[in-house]
């Protein structure tokens, strides 16, 4: 990329997991950047951060920091993209938002490049990305939607604690800890919600990801729901979903059912899938090689495998999908936008 033009790139939410994963990833792919510019909240401003052995004061984010930004990449909650990014776009900049702020909005295109990609040109101003576990679902079931057509699809997620920030991670280590030793533990971070009741996530698995909807569903679920039908194109998909917060750090982990539109051979789909962009074939049960958290951490890639026929139905088809939540179910989707923005406008 050192051909093209220099772009003046902004990072909101320049001090958290995702915006971390940001910064090292335009350093890591040489994004062509003239100006980097990190935005915070005031409590972070002032900290110093290295972007290719320069430090750079992280500034606090405000309407006025995005004069001359070319594109801006958000990642530090929905309130703040909302508040900001109308003025990021007043100015010029093209922002990629990693909240749920305008997912679903019909003017905002909902991008994950490997599945749609031409959907990128359609924004106006603002491209989303999906959340975590949505991206790295529809990574791996878009080549059969391609080829079978999807009717159904059926999801149950195992997410690593690293998806609900920093401190998440700590008091899960810290509870691992208090258990082991035989010390009281007590809860304070988990299940993020609205209500004051918290639960032990060492050692357990919390059936509750964000707030309980009236309809019984969690918004991380109805999240899953919503953008699976956007991203595919398709609303007549039925999509259900239950998420559950695991006791990881790095990498969610998905069990997923899907019936197909036609009839298919389960060699075909592993074909399919192990040339797909973006994922990778990790299939084989002999030798107990199949996706795990532990492998995908720190990799950009999507794994599939314990690819298996249904036992109940024809078009039905089982797949395990691993990926690493901060990597392609963040900061790489962002940063993969951002590099065909900046191809575009060479």
């Amino acid at each position: 990329m050192s051909n093209q033009k220099l772009f003046n790139v902004a990072v909101v939410g320049a001090t958290g997991a995702v915006g971390e994963q940001i910064i090292g990833l335009l350093e890591k792919r040489d994004f062509p950047i003239a100006e980097l510019k990190l935005l915070s909240s005031a409590r972070s401003a002032g900290s110093k951060i290295i972007f290719k052995g320069k430090e750079i004061t992280v500034e606090e984010a405000s309407p006025d920091s995005f004069k001359g930004i070319e594109i801006a990449l958000f990642s530090a909650g929905g309130d703040v993209t909302k508040a900001l990014a109308p003025h990021a776009v007043e100015h010029g900049a093209v922002c990629i938002d990693n909240t749920n702020a305008y997912r679903m909005d019909p003017d905002t295109p909902l991008v994950v490049p490997e599945v749609n990609i031409d959907k990128v040109n359609d924004h106006k101003g603002i491209i989303a990305n999906p959340n975590c576990s949505t991206i790295q679902l529809v990574a791996a079931l878009k080549p059969l939607q391609d080829r079978y057509g999807i009717s159904r699809i059926i999801v149950s997620t195992y997410q690593a604690v690293s998806g609900a920030g920093s401190r998440a991670i700590d008091e899960m280590l810290r509870q691992t800890r208090e258990v082991l030793d035989g010390n009281e533990l007590i809860p304070d971070i988990l299940p993020v919600g609205s209500l004051p009741v918290k639960h032990q996530i060492a050692f357990n698995a919390i059936p509750q990801i964000d707030k309980f909807q009236d309809n019984g569903y969690t918004l991380e679920e109805m999240k899953m729901v919503r953008e699976t039908k956007k991203i595919l194109d398709d609303e007549s998909i039925d999509v259900t979903a239950t998420c559950v917060r695991i006791p990881v750090v790095y990498g969610h982990s998905e069990s997923v059912y899907v019936e197909l539109k036609q009839n298919y051979e389960l060699e075909d789909v592993r074909t399919l899938i192990a040339d797909a962009p973006g994922v990778e074939l990790v299939d084989d049960p002999a030798g107990q090689r199949y996706p795990l958290a532990t492998e995908a951490a720190g990799k950009p890639e999507v794994f599939v495998g314990r690819l298996r026929r249904d036992l109940g139905h024809a078009l039905g088809l089982n797949l395990w999908i691993v990926s690493d939540n901060l990597l392609k179910g963040a900061a790489w989707n962002a940063v993969q936008i951002a590099e065909y923005i900046a191809i575009e406008k060479e």
